[in-house]
């Protein structure tokens, strides 16, 4: 089993049989908050054709509940500030900020909101959910892999994820886009999104 304790047939119901859950992973179920500073939040776009641009969001909150036993129980809440970006060139970064596509003044947050989990099995999970962005809301698929589980040298609790996702920016309204002398067009209108989670367990009042 990994960390949500995906059942096999030979599982007990860890309702009914609370012996029958490994305790190893029944210690990680939880509420953890994502820490922004060693976590990412990332994406790739295609760029003139030929090369990808790769940038993140450096200002973002969020939060994990992980459940050990049951996946469909564990949810994902994540808040981005847009204002955040980053990829490298101030003059790029502030056209994205612009009204050809964040419009950060007046959608300044991106949210994620998670409506169902699963166990793939192995270290493999599938989380969909929410995506806001630009006032529009859309379903999205994020597959994930848990990197395990570690108390670090302050004594927190920590748990790892590294998840990718794949959108069509159109959908959303970010649909800006220059025309190429050689055909094709200047961004990708399909923009995949990677996250890296380091997340610290809450601690019980």
């Amino acid at each position: 089993m990994g960390i949500f304790g995906r059942k096999t047939d030979t599982d007990t119901d860890a309702t009914t049989t609370p012996a029958g859950v490994n305790p190893a992973l029944a210690a990680l179920t939880g509420d953890y908050t994502i820490d922004p500073a060693h976590s990412t939040i990332g994406f790739v776009a295609r760029h003139a054709m030929v090369t990808n641009v790769k940038g993140s969001f450096k200002d973002f909150e969020g939060a994990l509940h992980l459940d050990g036993s049951d996946p469909s129980k564990s949810t994902a809440t994540l808040d981005v500030k847009m204002e955040s970006v980053e990829t490298g060139s101030a003059d790029r970064d502030g056209h994205l900020k612009s009204a050809d596509f964040f419009k950060t003044d007046e959608f300044p947050t991106m949210t994620f909101r998670s409506t169902k989990a699963e166990a793939l099995g192995g270290d493999e999970y599938r989380i969909t959910g929410d995506l806001s962005i630009l006032g529009t809301t859309k379903p999205i698929t994020i597959d994930l892999e848990f990197n395990g589980s570690a108390t670090d040298p302050f004594g927190n609790q920590r748990v790892g994820f590294e998840g990718k996702a794949q959108i069509i920016r159109s959908e959303w309204g970010l649909s800006w886009n220059a025309a190429l002398e050689t055909g094709g067009v200047l961004v990708s209108d399909k923009i995949k999104l990677v996250f890296d989670i380091s997340a610290i367990k809450n601690v019980a009042a």
